[in-house]
Parts: C-alpha cells; structure tokens; sequence
C-alpha cells in the first residue's frame, strides 16, 4: 500500500454552468486563485478545463497555453490538461492540447455514455493520443469510466508501449451515469483487474456527486488516491452547496491523514508518476 496520498483537484469540468454554480472558477485569475489555494493545503495535481469570456467550454490553443504558463508561474502544481474537453469537441482539437504542453493529460480509454450524451473515444483516437504523448514527453493518466476500459488499456500497452516515464497510472471515474457505479464493490473489482497490467501501477479514483465520499474512503482504504473538485460534485452534502474547490481538497486531506496516509508533496508526485523535478 502506498504510504501517502496523491491528491489532484479538478476546478472546473465542463459541465457545470457558471450562472448556476457561482462559485464554479472559470476565468484565469480564477483559477490561479484555485490553484494557490488547494495546493496550499496538499494537492499536488490540478486537471485543467478552461472556459471563454462567456464561461463556456473551450479548447482554445491561445488560452490553453497560457493557462499552463500561468500555472508553472505562480505555482508548483503538475498541470494535467483535459483531452476529453466537452463531449461536442472534435478529435482534432482534443488532440492539439498536447500543443499546450502540460506536464500530463487525461487519456479516456473508451466510449462511454454521458448522461444523455456520449462521451466519443474511437480506438485509432485513444492510439494517437497516447503515442502522441508518449513522443512529446507528456504523461498519460488513463482515464477508465468502465471496467471493460481496463481490458483496452492492457491491448493498448501491450501493442504500443508503456506511457513517458514507465509509469502507468488511472483514474476511475465513477458515479457517471452511464458508467460504472460509485461503489466500493465496483472499485474492488477494478482494483483486481489491474493485476493484468504492468507491475508498480497506480490508481486514483473520483466520485461524481453523491458517490464523493464512498468513492474516497473506498480508494483510501485500498491503496488508492484521490481526485475531488467541483468538476465532479458541485454539492458538499445533502442540501449544501459547495463554497469552493478549497473545501473539497481540504476534506479529502482530511481523510488522507485519518488513513495515515498524508499528501504526497508535489516533488514526491513526480516521482510517483515518473515526471522529472520541477524546473524551478
């Protein structure tokens, strides 16, 4: 079991509306604020959705390039960009945020349903985007909506190579109508299924909505990390609204410590996921 706790925040996503989640961060300051905050109190990752002037989801190059910059600016944060955007995204411009030149980007293993809509991820897509990372020095975090997920993930290293820095690490997203459930019998059986993938692999896993918090004990207890923000609940418990992303980091460091297992430093990140020293 790992000692300690790779904390990831994710602000903002690109489902939730700003004129409905006023505390939803959309614009840059927003998130440089964000960003300062949850690290200070033990995130060490930050995945990254940006919106336009009109707190819509975009994928725009110039904005995603300086929110990286502004990002390896003000903070030590490994920055991980969303190549899953907004499900209406095409692949050409989910595959030019590597341009951007993020530490890491998100690599969703398969199609799934997304509510109503239908989160799009073909086979010769999922190839392009990980030899693409794996030719440009960016680490991979797959993203695994569905068990059967998995098996893709096993084809794909097994024909294409390990990610940049040999390490492989995932991240369950449960709860996602349409996907796998929030469950910690449902993370039991992923846990187990990852035995068919290279040795010394990590995983962190993510609760949408209601499932927050089974979803963190369940990880914790299993040797897991975390991955909380308001891109994937908006609520902090029952009839109460999330005040910030803030409140969300700090209660799953909270339950990292309870779990005596604290949050990994961002230098002891890197090396969990096999990107170099920060280089500043």
């Amino acid at each position: 079991m790992t000692t300690g706790t790779l904390i990831t925040v994710a602000p903002t996503g690109a489902e939730s509306a700003k004129a409905e989640v006023p505390a939803l961060p959309v614009t840059l300051d927003e998130l440089l604020l964000t960003a300062k905050e949850c690290e200070a109190l033990g995130a060490a990752v930050i995945h990254v959705h940006i919106r336009d002037d009109d707190a819509r989801p975009t994928l725009d190059q110039g904005r995603l390039r300086d929110t990286v910059a502004a990002l390896r600016e003000n903070t030590d944060l490994i920055v991980q960009l969303s190549s899953g955007g907004a499900v209406t995204d095409p692949e050409s411009a989910r595959l030019a945020v590597l341009d951007a030149g993020p530490d890491m980007a998100s690599c969703t293993m398969g199609t799934v349903n997304f509510g109503d809509d239908v989160f799009l991820n073909r086979w010769e897509f999922i190839v392009d985007l990980h030899t693409r990372m794996q030719e440009r020095g960016v680490v991979p975090e797959y993203e695994i909506f569905d068990l059967g997920h998995l098996t893709a993930l096993q084809r794909l290293l097994g024909k294409y190579g390990l990610p940049h820095g040999g390490h492989v690490h995932v991240d369950f997203v449960m709860g996602v109508p349409g996907g796998m459930p929030g469950t910690t019998a449902t993370l039991v059986a992923a846990q187990q299924m990852l035995r068919d993938l290279p040795e010394g692999i990590t995983f962190s896993a993510t609760g949408i909505g209601r499932s927050t918090i089974p979803v963190m004990l369940a990880s914790l207890s299993t040797g897991g990390h975390l991955r909380v923000g308001m891109e994937d609940t908006v609520t902090y418990a029952k009839g109460r609204p999330v005040e910030s992303n803030m409140q969300l980091v700090a209660r799953a460091v909270g339950f990292a410590q309870l779990a005596q297992r604290p949050p990994l430093t961002t230098a002891e990140a890197r090396t969990l996921l096999g990107l170099p020293a920060a280089a500043r």
